[in-house]
């Protein structure tokens, strides 16, 4: 998570959201959506470009979309908040 939000050094924060959503996994979009959870504006919109970057990078990240949905009944109501924020990026990538 610190890496997600890193207050020195927005590189990180948006190639470790980058790393993550190439993933795809459950676990890792959950980590992404708990730090999207916390993140202030800055770091969101770095956290958005990292994902972003992602999709639409070579071979895209398909995973992503299904594991938003799966994360959508997490217990968690901050995991289930940042999903949404995530699966929105993924519907509109201007977002």
């Amino acid at each position: 998570m610190g890496l997600l939000l890193d207050v020195e050094d927005t590189a990180v924060t948006r190639q470790t959201a980058e790393a993550l959503t190439r993933v795809g996994t459950v676990a890792a979009i959950r980590l992404i959506a708990l730090a999207v959870a916390e993140a202030d504006d800055n770091r969101a919109d770095w956290l958005r470009t990292g994902v972003h970057d992602a999709l639409v990078g070579p071979g895209g990240a398909p995973g992503v979309a299904a594991a938003c949905g799966m994360l959508a009944r997490d217990p968690e109501e901050a995991v289930r908040r940042g999903a949404a924020d995530i699966a929105a990026w993924v519907d509109d990538p201007s977002r």
